[in-house]
């Protein structure tokens, strides 16, 4: 089985040296991309399994490089940034980003939290049920084209997203702790910071929101989780 291909776009020679070594000590093959044109030019032609995009790039900036991927591929991202502004993770992360974290960061941390997209990104390919679930005001969510609709309009959803509104259906009327959605939406253990959790579900009321108020049935539990009302 041929090592996973992981696209590294930083223009810091200091940060590809760390994360390249790394990568191939973790049984990875590891590409690097400096700038963002060279960003989208690997992307397309070496089909990476996932990129580790940094936000701040010489000839376009990550979050263009994001938003450019995402017209056409769902190939697995994780910002890296050093920015302390909470508003660009946000952004990256309605562009359909899978993840971020933070510069300085763990090496250890950021090759679990690769480790656990690349798991997430294999289990929604194998799986295929040939089910639906259905929501209130017409939400409805098929799961064999992971396409969600609301009174028939379209609902374009990240794969974060989609899956968040997924469990939630699933548990129709149960709390589901934040802990819990970060670590089956995301993929991996809490680490202590659940506001990704908080941005993600804002974003999902929004989109629902946007076509229907009705179909908008997340509720907040405070201190707790989230729970869709039966």
């Amino acid at each position: 089985m041929p090592a996973p291909k992981i696209l590294v776009v930083d223009d810091e020679p200091a940060v590809t040296d760390l994360l390249t070594y790394n990568l191939r000590k973790s049984g990875y093959e590891p590409l690097v991309a400096a700038d963002g044109r060279e960003a989208l030019r690997l992307a397309r032609h070496a089909s990476p399994d996932l990129i580790l995009l940094d936000l701040m790039l010489p000839e376009l900036d990550g979050l263009d490089v994001c938003r450019e991927l995402r017209k056409t591929s769902a190939v697995p991202i994780i910002m890296i940034t050093a920015r302390g502004e909470e508003i660009d993770r946000v952004v990256g992360l309605e562009l359909g980003a899978d993840d971020y974290v933070s510069k300085p960061f763990s090496v250890r941390e950021l090759l679990a939290r690769i480790k656990a997209v690349l798991r997430r990104a294999a289990q929604t390919t194998k799986e295929h049920p040939d089910t639906s679930l259905q929501g209130k005001a017409g939400l409805l969510l098929d799961m064999e084209s992971r396409q969600a609709s609301v009174e028939g309009f379209p609902l374009e959803l990240t794969r974060l997203e989609f899956d968040l509104l997924h469990l939630l259906l699933s548990n129709a009327g149960r709390v589901l702790t934040r802990e819990r959605l970060l670590e089956q939406a995301w993929g991996y253990d809490y680490v202590g910071d659940t506001r990704a959790v908080d941005s993600a579900i804002k974003r999902l009321r929004a989109k629902l929101r946007a076509i229907s108020p009705e179909a908008d049935s997340i509720e907040a539990v405070r201190g707790v989780g989230y729970r869709l009302s039966p």
